[in-house]
C-alpha cells in the first residue's frame, strides 16, 4: 500500500465523527460518608508528614473522631431521608448501593471505629523511661531489641500513623458491604486489608510475636484475596459483566447475549459454580469461617490489643455485610447450591469454635475461637435466606461489635511487668483484686454466651429464630449445643475471676484514661439495652433489611 492510500485511509476515518466519551455522573450527597473518611485519611498523612512530632498525635486524634462522627451523621441523615427505605438507589454508575442493610452497617462500622480510636489513644496503661505511651511500638522500621529502637524508645516516639491507616481500613469497610459490583468489591478488600496487615505488626511488647501474626495475616490474606480474584474472573467470563444486578439477571435466565461466544459461556454452569465457590471463599475468610479460620487465633494474640478489638469488630461486620449482598443480590437464584454448603460451613464454624475455645489459656486465643463460634452462629441468620434472616445477622452483628470492642478495652487494662497478662492463670482472682472490672468483664463473657438480659441472647434468638422459619431446625438445634459448650468456658472464666485466690505476684489493673473508661461504659451500656429492651433495634434493622435490587 503507497502513501497516498494510506493517507487517504486515513483522512476518511478522520472525516467520521468521533463519540464523545460520556463522563461518569457521580452522586457526592450519597458518598459523602466514603468521601469524608477516605478524605480524612489522605489529610492524616499530610499531616504525618508536615506537622511537627509532638503535635500529630493530638491532631490525628482530633481528626480521627471528627471525621468519623461527620461521617456517622451523613449516614443517619441519608437514613432518615428515605435512601434506607423508599429512596434505596446505586450509585457511582452502579458501583454502590444506598440501601437499608448498607446504611445500617455502615453506621455500625463508624461508630465502632470511633471506639477504637479512643482504645488507640490511650496513653495512661503503659510508661517507657518516664514517659506515657500507647500500644504501639516507637518506631515501626527499627528492628526489635535494636539501638535505634531503643533511642526511638528514650526519644518518646510515637507511631501516630495508625490512625490515617485505621481511617483507610474503615473508608474500605463502609464501601465492602455497600459494593454493588465485583471490582468495587475486590477494591475495597484490598483497601481495608492492606492496612490492617501493618497495624497487626506494630505492638509495643512482644514485638517478634505481632511481626510473626502480621505476615501470617498478610500471606494468609493474599491466598484469599487470590482466591475471590479467580472467582471473579470467572463470574464474568459466565456473565458478560461485574455488576450484581446483571449477574443475577443471567443467573436466573432472564437476561440471554446476542453474542454468540458471549451466549456459550453463560450456559456453562461449571464457570458460575466455580467462580461462586471462589468468592465464598474470599469472603468466608474474612468473616473467620472454619475451615477458613486458622489465621484467627495467632493474628489476635499478636496483634496489638486495640488493633485486635477493632478488627474483631469491624472486619466481621463489613464481611457479613458482603456476604448477604452477594447471597440475596446476586446468587438468589442458586439458592439450593449454595445453601447446602453454607450448612456445613456453619455448623464446622459452630463446633470447631466452641470446642477449641475450651482448651485455650490465653484470654486473646479465647476471644478470637470465641468469635470464629459466633461466625457461625451468625451464618444461621444468612442461611435463613428471608428478610427475618437479614434483620437478625444485622441485629446481631451491632450488638456483637459493641461487645468485642468493651471485652478486648478490658483485656488493656490487666498488666504485669511484661505488658497485658493474657494468660489466663493471671486472671485468677482478679474479682477480689479489682472487682469492678471483674465484674465488666463477667457481663461482656455472659453477653458473648447469650445470658437473657444482654444483647447476646437477643442477637441469638433473633438469628436462630430466622433460621428455624426458613427450614433449618436442625441448624438451630447444633446451634443451641454449641452455645452450651460455649457457655462452659465463659463462665470458667468468671469463676477464675471471682472464686480463686489472687497470686501474690499476679498483675495488676491499671487505671485508664476517660478515653478507655468511655469505650467500656458505652459496651456495658448497649450490651444491656440490647439485652433489656432489643426491639427498638430488632424494628430498626427489620426496616433496614431490604436490598436495592
Amino acid at each position: 500500500m503507497n502513501a497516498n492510500a494510506v493517507h487517504t485511509l486515513w483522512t476518511s476515518a478522520a472525516a467520521d465523527p468521533i463519540s464523545k466519551i460520556p463522563s461518569p455522573t457521580i452522586e457526592y450527597a450519597q458518598l459523602a460518608p466514603v468521601m469524608i473518611v477516605i478524605g480524612a485519611a489522605v489529610i492524616g498523612i499530610v499531616v504525618e508528614a508536615f506537622a511537627p512530632r509532638r503535635a500529630r498525635y493530638h491532631i490525628q486524634l482530633w481528626l480521627t473522631v471528627v471525621a468519623l462522627g461527620a461521617a456517622f451523621a451523613s449516614v443517619v441523615a441519608l437514613a432518615v431521608g428515605g435512601y434506607a427505605t423508599t429512596k434505596q438507589t446505586s450509585v457511582a454508575m452502579g458501583a454502590l448501593a444506598v440501601d437499608g442493610p448498607a446504611l445500617f452497617l455502615q453506621g455500625v462500622i463508624l461508630l465502632s471505629g470511633v471506639l477504637a480510636a479512643f482504645t488507640f489513644a490511650e496513653r495512661r496503661l503503659d510508661r517507657a523511661h518516664g514517659k506515657r505511651v500507647d500500644s504501639f511500638v516507637a518506631q515501626a522500621g527499627a528492628v526489635p531489641g535494636s539501638e535505634a529502637e531503643q533511642a526511638a524508645v528514650k526519644a518518646g516516639f510515637a507511631t501516630t500513623e495508625v490512625f490515617p491507616l485505621m481511617l483507610f481500613a474503615v473508608g474500605g469497610m463502609i464501601v465492602f458491604p455497600a459494593a454493588n459490583d465485583l471490582l468495587t468489591l475486590f477494591i475495597a478488600l484490598e483497601v481495608f486489608s492492606l492496612p490492617l496487615y501493618l497495624m497487626c505488626a506494630l505492638a509495643r511488647r512482644r514485638r517478634l510475636m505481632s511481626q510473626e501474626s502480621a505476615v501470617k495475616y498478610f500471606l494468609l490474606g493474599a491466598f484469599s484475596s487470590a482466591f475471590l480474584l479467580f472467582g471473579i474472573a470467572l463470574l464474568y467470563g459466565y456473565s458478560g459483566s461485574v455488576s450484581y444486578a446483571v449477574i443475577a439477571d443471567v443467573v436466573d435466565g432472564t437476561l440471554i447475549s446476542n453474542d454468540p461466544v458471549l451466549a456459550q459461556t453463560m450456559g456453562n454452569d461449571a464457570l458460575l459454580l466455580i467462580g461462586m465457590a471462589l468468592v465464598l471463599m474470599g469472603l468466608l475468610f474474612k468473616v473467620g469461617a472454619v475451615p477458613f479460620h486458622m489465621w484467627t487465633p495467632d493474628v489476635y494474640q499478636g496483634a496489638p490489643t486495640p488493633v485486635t478489638g477493632f478488627m474483631a469488630a469491624a472486619t466481621k461486620v463489613a464481611a457479613f455485610g458482603a456476604l448477604l449482598r452477594l447471597l440475596y443480590v446476586v446468587l438468589p437464584g442458586m439458592r439450593w447450591d449454595w445453601r447446602p454448603v453454607m450448612w456445613g460451613v456453619a455448623i464446622a464454624t459452630m463446633v470447631v469454635g466452641a470446642i477449641v475455645a475450651v482448651t485455650q489459656t490465653d484470654v486473646k486465643r479465647l476471644l478470637a475461637y470465641s468469635s470464629v463460634a459466633h461466625a457461625g452462629f451468625i451464618l444461621a441468620g444468612v442461611i435463613a435466606a428471608s428478610p427475618a434472616g437479614v434483620s437478625s445477622v444485622l441485629f446481631y452483628l451491632a450488638a456483637y461489635s459493641f461487645v468485642t470492642i468493651g471485652a478486648f478495652a478490658v483485656v488493656t487494662l490487666v498488666r504485669d511487668a511484661g505488658g497485658e497478662a493474657t494468660h489466663l492463670s493471671k486472671w485468677a482472682g482478679l474479682g477480689r483484686r479489682s472487682p469492678l472490672v471483674a465484674a465488666i468483664f463477667a457481663v461482656f463473657l455472659l453477653a458473648f454466651a447469650g445470658i437473657p438480659l444482654t444483647s447476646g441472647f437477643s442477637g441469638k434468638f433473633a438469628v436462630f429464630s430466622a433460621a428455624a422459619e426458613g427450614g433449618a431446625g436442625a441448624l438451630v438445634i447444633i446451634g443451641v449445643l454449641s452455645s452450651a459448650v460455649a457457655a462452659f468456658f465463659y463462665v470458667r472464666v468468671i469463676v477464675l475471676m471471682f472464686f480463686s485466690e489472687p497470686r501474690a505476684d499476679g498483675p495488676t489493673v491499671t487505671v485508664p484514661s476517660p478515653l478507655t473508661m468511655s469505650v467500656i461504659g458505652v459496651g456495658v451500656v448497649v450490651t444491656v439495652v440490647l439485652g433489656v429492651a432489643p426491639q427498638y433495634f430488632l424494628d430498626l434493622a427489620g426496616q433496614a433489611s431490604v436490598f436495592v435490587r
